[in-house]
């Protein structure tokens, strides 16, 4: 009982100084997007928006959100990796990606669609990783590609985060309504 208590006034004293309190805090601070112009030719869909983070563990990633009316199975929605790989906009990115893991389904602004994880060569022989998303509404799908240089994990959870921030389910689904 007695090293019960003197374990518990340690770490008590501990957090008072200031010590234990470093341990627990986090250790970055939470992702910042910050809008940017959309960096793609006119293709025959309309721009999206784009994206840079700062902090947060996302390292300088790149997001781009667009999208695509009437495009989707009105039946099935977004149903397996191969619609994933057709749909988003990884090739705009770069034309050399390739799948690194099987997709997940996923769901943002009430919308059901899958995520995949991507290995994409840069120009000069750098390597990227990127995550491709694609969630559907009746016939129309919202595409996504968050890519950078750091950790697949760490953006990918920044950008899903950030897509259902408030303001983005508002603007996301004011563009699958066509405004």
């Amino acid at each position: 009982m007695r090293g019960a208590a003197a374990i518990l006034a340690a770490v008590l004293a501990l957090g008072a100084s200031g010590v234990g309190a470093y341990r627990l805090a986090p250790a970055q601070q939470p992702a910042h997007w910050r809008e940017t112009a959309w960096p793609f030719p006119r293709d025959g869909w309309p721009a999206g928006r784009a994206f840079r983070c700062e902090g947060g563990g996302c390292g300088g990633a790149e997001l781009y959100v667009r999208a695509k009316l009437g495009f989707c199975n009105c039946d099935r929605g977004v149903a397996d990796d191969e619609e994933v790989d057709r749909v988003t906009d990884l090739d705009l990115v770069t034309q050399r990606f390739a799948p690194s893991a099987p997709g997940e389904p996923i769901r943002i602004a009430g919308m059901q669609g899958r995520a995949r994880r991507y290995q994409l060569e840069m120009p000069g022989a750098v390597s990227h990783t990127a995550t491709g998303i694609a969630l559907s509404r009746r016939c129309d799908l919202l595409v996504a590609v968050v890519q950078g240089g750091g950790d697949v994990t760490s953006t990918q959870h920044a950008a899903l985060e950030f897509l259902e921030a408030q303001e983005m389910k508002r603007w996301i689904l004011a563009a699958l309504d066509g405004r």
